[in-house]
């Protein structure tokens, strides 16, 4: 089942208001999946503090600033952007690989969601309206969002089996849909050193993309290879550092539609997402094709 949804602002007024567009537009998305919620985020962090590391602890009080003293002290230059719910977005120095390992080594408790220089994610387990409420998402402006709603059916409910995933910098996935090679193909990729941390099939997905843009492959070129390389029914729809793709399997059985106006491209798995988008009565609106890979911005 699950719900997915997408924004991309072409304008400023849009970007203003991305938060509060996606959120409507999840909302609608509910009765797709009631298990868990998730939003990425592509917006810029304030001064460019490079890479930006979203992070979620388990303990509800956590000692936020305790761990960015130490962090500072251990790994080099670290600072606060802002907390948001269970979540913190923090600029750490160091690849992803080294602040995980720290993390892990230091504090256990605290998983890294994502990283890069424009991605947020936030997800948690609830209605989409209530990830939304906890992590105050509709004040929040950005270029473009990706959301999903998750009704679990491969893995179990949990925060870490929700979407969006995010295996590389800046790169997100959301998925409607079922692989039915992803244990296969899960080994092949750590045998690459692409690591998971759940059991989740979308995981792997968005692992195999994470690899084939590390071979040199442009995120159009691997989304063309996944037709080949990955078994099952899907709808994907993928975050980039510039923009957002969409993609169906051949058989195209989950849903899927797109609207695009001189102010925004919207993606959603069913029409009635849009209802609440600026200008949508006079949008064009299209079913995407099978294996047609659609792109907006540099992805």
């Amino acid at each position: 089942m699950c719900g997915i949804v997408g924004l991309y602002a072409k304008s400023p007024a849009v970007e203003a208001q991305l938060g509060n567009y996606l959120s409507t537009m999840l909302i609608e998305m509910t009765d797709r999946g009631p298990d868990s919620a998730g939003v990425a985020l592509y917006r810029d962090s304030p001064d460019d503090q490079g890479i930006k590391f979203c992070l979620r602890a388990s303990d509800p009080e956590f000692d936020w600033a305790g761990l960015i003293n130490a962090a500072g002290n251990a790994i080099g230059k670290s600072a606060m952007i802002e907390r948001r719910g269970s979540h913190a977005v923090v600029a750490l120095e160091g690849e992803p690989e080294t602040v995980e390992q720290w993390l892990g080594e230091h504090f256990p408790g605290v998983q890294m969601v994502s990283a890069g220089h424009r991605i947020e994610i936030f997800k948690e387990m609830g209605l989409p309206v209530q990830v939304i409420d906890e992590f105050n998402l509709r004040e929040v402006s950005g270029s473009h969002a990706l959301g999903h709603t998750r009704m679990a059916t491969e893995s179990a409910v949990t925060t870490d089996g929700s979407h969006p995933f995010s295996t590389g910098l800046d790169l997100c996935l959301v998925h409607n849909g079922s692989l039915s090679n992803h244990n296969r193909l899960r080994q092949r990729l750590r045998k690459q050193g692409i690591s998971f941390r759940t059991e989740n099939d979308t995981e792997v997905a968005a692992g195999y993309l994470t690899w084939q843009l590390s071979q040199g492959a442009t995120l159009k070129e691997a989304l063309t290879s996944a037709l080949k390389d990955l078994d099952g029914f899907y709808t994907f729809a993928v975050g980039t550092k510039q923009g957002f793709a969409v993609l169906r399997d051949p058989i195209a059985c989950k849903p899927a539609v797109l609207a695009e106006t001189d102010d925004f491209v919207a993606f959603a798995s069913e029409y009635r997402a849009f209802a609440g988008l600026p200008g949508i009565e006079s949008a064009k609106v299209w079913e995407p094709e099978p294996e047609v890979v659609y792109h907006w911005g540099a992805a």
